[in-house]
């Protein structure tokens, strides 16, 4: 995907958070997505295809593209197709998303999910893709929004250390709080009949797997992550950072913690490329 800086990293730790989060978040997020056989889907910047996994699981007879402008990371992606889903459908293309290399209304549907948080001008990027949507064709797009996240105990460090990261975010050209956006987004760039729908995830101590899977693997190993970066830019001193941490997981131990992810549906009214430029 096309970035002014990817905030989270490349390692292999965020590999595993990223799986972590996929899986984890399953059926919250893909419930309600699925695409008639024979159908050509594309993947807007695949990853390491930890959502290729479950788009091809719930489609399993549609023709998938996936495209990212990491090589390496389409190579991971087809490592944990083959072990996973080594039956599924699915094409590579190492390509920038904002300068897509396929004809216009060549798709039948598009697959954007947590892509358009790290781009500087997702509108424009949204625009560029309903140019390779067919008429009638749809896209969904999922997004979260840091904004949203609730926890008991509450803890103004822990909250300090998730806005250093939204900020982090915003300085390398994204948008951390990019779900709350989704319709407007999709509207300003050309897409008809566009739907919103917020998908919470709440963790408590009765639902272990959630505390786990997205309370300690996915979210708070993404706030972690930005540590280094958060210091050197002044933004937090290593004492008030370490509070912040620790209360996180504070919220995870005997706690509770509540997200909202944001999956929009919008139509292709009609002639590709309708939008702003793309």
């Amino acid at each position: 995907m096309t970035t002014v800086g990817y905030v989270h990293g490349y390692t292999a730790r965020e590999t595993r958070r990223l799986g972590d989060q996929a899986d984890t978040l399953a059926q919250l997020l893909h419930a309600g997505t699925a695409y008639p056989a024979g159908s050509r889907v594309l993947e807007a910047g695949c990853g390491t295809g930890a959502q290729t996994v479950h788009l091809a699981a719930g489609s399993p007879g549609a023709h998938f593209v996936a495209l990212d402008v990491s090589g390496a990371s389409l190579a991971q992606a087809r490592a944990r197709l083959a072990a996973r889903a080594p039956w599924a459908r699915v094409d590579w293309v190492r390509a920038d998303l904002c300068d897509l290399p396929f004809a216009d209304a060549e798709f039948d549907h598009v697959f954007v999910c947590f892509v358009l948080e790290h781009l500087p001008d997702p509108e424009r990027a949204l625009a560029g893709l309903r140019r390779v949507l067919r008429p009638g064709g749809t896209v969904t797009a999922i997004e979260g929004d840091h904004g949203s996240v609730l926890f008991h105990p509450d803890s103004s460090y822990a909250r300090a250390a998730v806005g250093h990261q939204v900020r982090l975010q915003s300085a390398a050209g994204g948008d951390a709080l990019l779900g709350r956006r989704l319709q407007p987004l999709l509207t300003g760039a050309g897409y008809a009949d566009v739907v919103v729908s917020p998908r919470t995830m709440y963790a408590d101590g009765t639902r272990p797997a959630l505390v786990e899977g997205f309370t300690r693997n996915t979210f708070i190993a993404m706030i972690e992550s930005v540590r280094d970066e958060a210091l050197a830019a002044g933004l937090t001193t290593r004492g008030d950072w370490d509070r912040g941490i620790a209360d996180l997981h504070r919220a995870a131990d005997g706690g509770t913690f509540q997200y909202s992810f944001f999956k929009a549906v919008g139509l292709n009214p009609g002639t590709p490329g309708r939008g702003r430029a793309s």
